[in-house]
């Protein structure tokens, strides 16, 4: 492949060597550069690829591209462009002979509700018989492969590189996670969305490395509806007409307020031993009654997103209802029946805003008691742990501290410093440093009537200590806790 096959859409300027050179492989880590690449130099908040350019010349690159001026052999072709992030986007594309031009890509942004929505979508979508790729932040999934996800939107490469693999196996089209880091960071460049969606918006992702300030979380979410044909959105959001502030796509809207193209009526909470639901009527675009094996309002708001979508795929009522009542997602509000008396699910809640969330959906279900199971991560603020021991203390009827991937720490000096929030509050706990007993304890001493999460863990299958992933599902811990008590 010649390199200016791969610059084919973009803008650039020619500083040494020519644009008709071969290349072998595109790559933007200086590691894996091999004879005849072309070396991609991107400006990172850690490291920038400009003080690797002698090393994969020497290596063998056959070009670079750059931002800014670098001292390279004659012999090796330098391309400079304005953003190379940008660049690396739509070099992939190319790269990759435009896959994504080949599928219907649905983009879903949002600061909750991505990871529950794009399951749903996929479910509904493949019902009726669309073969389905998806990239989010648990796993990138193409047919049986399950990649686990390093990142919610993962580098341009590796999107387009997943794109091609799932052309290859037949994927009609997408569903993936777009974050505002990743719209910033031109991973998502260059997609022709089908459809975008917005799912609200809160005050999260502001700091160093992340967005200056929430008007630029704002600008960064609003970018998805600048490169799709539709925009999906929720109406009750009071940030919605901010983000879609310039879209150049149709948009549409979804929510329980009147204005609403897609509403949920009459919605109310479902609830018998060993689960917990909701239910509503859609009204509006469509009409007919729904029911969702997941609690709370915002399964409401995640599955009427999901209807909205499916319904520009000429997907049928009946198949929607039905496919949204077996919809699971691992790790979020995931139900494990281990008892007919009391309630016991998993889920990924491992900060103090997605666990006073969780907890506060949970109490509507008036449980006669709520207990939460939770510890938190090492080598991360400490405000965290005090944010979220109080938290639980002031929501749960009985706080169960314990261990999650503690990393570089002692495990009880973080258990210490929950206890430390939680003494700002009146809420009963017991500590149990292991997990595993810590979750025999919370089934052992089940009450009828109880609701019991386990937080923090959700989708993780590993427990990080001392810089080391040791294998730990708590669903696998479930079922050896119900043997040990000879409840299985």
């Amino acid at each position: 492949m010649k390199l200016n096959q791969l610059l084919e859409r973009l803008e650039y300027e020619k500083i040494q060597g020519s644009d008709q050179t071969e290349i072998t492989t595109l790559i933007n880590d200086s590691r894996q550069v091999q004879q005849g690449s072309v070396f991609v130099c991107i400006s990172g908040a850690v490291s920038d690829g400009h003080r690797f350019a002698r090393e994969v010349a020497e290596k063998g690159a056959s070009a670079l591209i750059v931002e800014k001026e670098v001292d390279v052999p004659r012999h090796v072709t330098v391309i400079r462009m304005k953003d190379t992030r940008y660049g690396l986007a739509l070099m992939s594309a190319a790269y990759f002979g435009y896959p994504a031009e080949k599928l219907k890509i649905i983009g879903i942004t949002g600061t909750k509700g991505k990871t529950t929505t794009t399951y749903m979508i996929k479910s509904i979508l493949e019902d009726v018989g669309h073969k389905v790729g998806l990239i989010g932040t648990i796993e990138a999934v193409i047919g049986e492969k399950k990649i686990p996800a390093a990142n919610t939107t993962p580098e341009s490469y590796t999107i387009h590189k997943y794109f091609a693999e799932m052309v290859e196996i037949g994927c009609d089209s997408v569903v993936m996670e777009v974050s505002s880091q990743g719209l910033m960071l031109h991973r998502t460049a260059g997609i022709p969305f089908e459809i975008g969606i917005f799912t609200n918006l809160g005050h999260d992702h502001i700091g160093p490395n992340e967005h200056k300030d929430f008007e630029d979380y704002k600008r960064c979410k609003g970018l998805l509806f600048k490169q799709c044909r539709l925009g999906i959105a929720n109406a009750d959001d009071p940030w919605f007409e901010d983000v879609f502030r310039g879209a150049a796509c149709q948009v549409e809207t979804f929510g329980l307020s009147q204005k609403a193209d897609l509403q949920a009526l009459d919605t109310h909470l479902v609830s018998r031993p060993g689960y917990l639901g909701v239910a509503y009527h859609v009204s509006g675009k469509m009409d007919f009654d729904v029911e969702i094996d997941i609690p709370g309002t915002f399964s409401v708001y995640n599955s009427l997103t999901a209807i909205a979508v499916c319904g520009h795929f000429g997907v049928s009522q009946d198949v929607i209802r039905r496919a949204l009542k077996a919809a699971k997602v691992k790790g979020r509000i995931e139900m494990v029946k281990v008892s007919d008396d009391f309630t016991l699910m998993i889920d990924y809640a491992h900060n103090a805003m997605s666990l006073e969330s969780l907890l506060m959906t949970l109490k509507e279900y008036n449980p006669a008691r709520l207990v939460c199971l939770f510890g938190c991560g090492g080598n991360r603020s400490k405000d965290r742990r005090y944010e979220m021991g109080e938290v639980s203390g002031r929501l749960a009827d009985l706080s169960i501290i314990t261990s999650d991937n503690p990393r570089d720490e002692e495990p009880q000096d973080i258990i210490d410093d929950i206890k430390t929030g939680i003494g700002r509050t009146s809420g009963a706990y017991v500590e149990i440093c292991d997990r595993k007993e810590a979750i025999k304890y919370a089934i052992a001493n089940g009450q009828p009537g109880d609701v019991i999460v386990l937080a923090g863990k959700g989708h993780e299958d590993y427990q990080e200590i001392k810089g080391k992933k040791y294998p730990m599902d708590e669903r696998v811990l479930i079922a050896e806790v119900l043997e040990e008590l000879g409840k299985k």
